[in-house]
């Protein structure tokens, strides 16, 4: 396990290094610099003197691949780089932001594994029955709905029929309320929540389907042991498998910050934080997001990895 450990950490270079040169790319690919997205309109009235002073000021002045080892020498000092517009250092800006993207992750895989997990169980024990028909319903119109429109029909539902609306703006952390925290998070958490269970019940129950059809199984129930025992025990253990690796894709994800529910909410969350530094130009903000958010993607799947072997003790990374 220990060799296994220090392989995968070893491949966390190359990865961060491809990362962080396509999104260094990437964002110089777009129209305009952040001397204009700054200024505005008042960046067409600079001289060539003070633009060309502006520019040595941030670095702009160099060739972009010195300007890229210069960022990756700092970032191995741990300095993402100085944000502009926060007048922060970026690796503080995203820690203040994290929290919220984090606590909204999880309360919305806490929903989802509560209402998807069990209707997968369900749906494959009673197979091709209307309780079946009802849970399959259930994962195509989550499927098919996109967060933005789950979100809109919220607020619209909660403003029209019930004369409130949601709690949002005016983000106000757990610690200090946590009341109105909850009352401004579970919504778009509900949000979030609603695709993810879909996609964990169609999972669990073709996984689920698989494995009640195994020779252990049968096995199983010819030794008498109680249908429950097989399906909670025997059955479910062996079915995790691809629900937790899909489980863990979709928590990167959110964990990158779902910038549209961040948006329609007003969230202050780190996927929002994005999109603003991306419109913005804000060249350090955007490269420091990224690779925060690519080496969570990149933890999460060492996580589902060692998770393996936690549910299937078959499973084991020691060599032979």
């Amino acid at each position: 396990m220990f060799r296994y450990l220090i392989q995968r950490l070893i491949a966390f270079i190359p990865t961060l290094l491809g990362v962080s040169i396509l999104v260094f790319g990437a964002i110089r690919l777009v129209p305009g610099d952040a001397i204009t997205a700054q200024l505005g309109t008042e960046a067409g009235m600079l001289t060539e003197v003070q633009r060309e002073s502006l520019a040595r000021y941030y670095g702009l002045d160099k060739p972009a691949v010195e300007q890229y080892f210069i960022w990756g020498g700092e970032v191995l000092r741990g300095n993402l780089g100085f944000s502009i517009r926060h007048g922060k250092p970026v690796l503080q800006v995203i820690l203040e932001r994290f929290p919220l993207t984090l606590q909204l992750a999880v309360m919305a895989v806490i929903i989802a594994l509560i209402v998807g997990i069990p209707i997968g169980i369900v749906s494959a024990v009673y197979r091709n029955t209307f309780v079946d028909f009802i849970g399959r319903l259930f994962a195509l119109i989550g499927l098919a709905l996109p967060n933005f429109l789950i979100g809109t029909l919220i607020i619209y539902v909660l403003s029209v029929y019930f004369k409130v609306l949601p709690n949002s703006g005016d983000y106000v952390s757990l610690w200090d309320d946590p009341r109105r925290n909850l009352g401004q998070l579970i919504f778009p958490a509900i949000t979030l929540g609603f695709g993810l269970a879909a996609s964990l019940m169609r999972m669990t129950r073709s996984a689920m389907l698989e494995v009640l059809n195994e020779d252990y199984i049968r096995t199983a129930r010819g030794k008498g042991i109680r249908e429950r025992g097989i399906y909670f025990v025997h059955a479910l253990r062996n079915a995790l498998i691809p629900v937790v690796t899909l489980l863990g894709v979709q928590v990167g994800y959110l964990l990158g910050g779902a910038f549209i529910v961040e948006h329609l909410f007003a969230l202050p969350g780190l996927g929002r934080l994005a999109m603003n530094a991306i419109s913005q130009r804000e060249y350090a903000l955007v490269q420091g997001v990224t690779l925060f958010i690519a080496f969570n993607f990149v933890a999460i799947n060492l996580m589902v990895d060692l998770i393996y072997a936690a549910i299937d003790p078959r499973i084991s990374y020691q060599r032979d």
